[in-house]
C-alpha cells in the first residue's frame, strides 16, 4: 500500500477562517484553548491535522508491514486520537467534499483541537517506542 499522506492546509486554512471570522462571537479575537488570533488558531489546526494524519498513515504502513511494536497500546491510543480528532476529520471531510459545515462543528473543532494534538502526540511518542 503507497503511503499517502493528505494535505488540505490551505482549503483548510482558508476555510476555518472565513468560517471563524463570519461566525465569531469571540471576544478580542481569542480561539481555541491557546486564546490565539484567528490566524495563528487557523495555522495551529491545520498543522494539528497534518500531525494526526501523519500518525494514522504511519500505523497503516507499519500494520501492513506487520511491523507495529506495542500492538494493542499503540492501537488503543490511535484510536482514542480518532475518536478525539474525529471532529477535526469531520470538518475536513465535508470542506474537501465542496458540503458546508454548521457553526457547531467549527465550536467542536475549536474546543478538541488541543486535545487531539495531544492524543497524536501520545501515539507519535508510543511509536518512537
Amino acid at each position: 500500500m503507497e503511503k499517502r499522506l493528505v494535505n488540505f492546509s490551505g482549503l483548510i486554512m482558508i476555510s476555518v477562517m472565513l468560517l471563524l471570522s463570519a461566525c465569531s462571537t469571540h471576544l478580542m479575537g481569542s480561539y481555541g484553548a491557546k486564546g490565539q488570533t484567528m490566524e495563528e488558531f487557523t495555522h495551529y489546526v491545520e498543522g494539528v491535522f497534518r500531525l494526526q494524519n501523519s500518525m494514522t498513515s504511519e500505523i497503516m504502513e507499519l500494520q501492513e508491514n506487520d511491523e507495529l511494536n506495542n500492538r494493542d497500546v499503540l492501537l488503543k491510543a490511535e484510536q482514542a486520537m480518532q475518536e478525539t480528532c474525529a471532529p477535526l476529520n469531520e470538518y475536513v471531510s465535508l470542506e474537501t467534499e465542496g458540503l458546508s459545515t454548521d457553526v457547531s462543528l467549527l465550536k467542536r473543532v475549536e474546543k478538541t483541537a488541543v486535545d487531539c494534538e495531544q492524543a497524536a502526540l501520545k501515539v507519535k511518542t508510543l511509536l518512537k517506542q
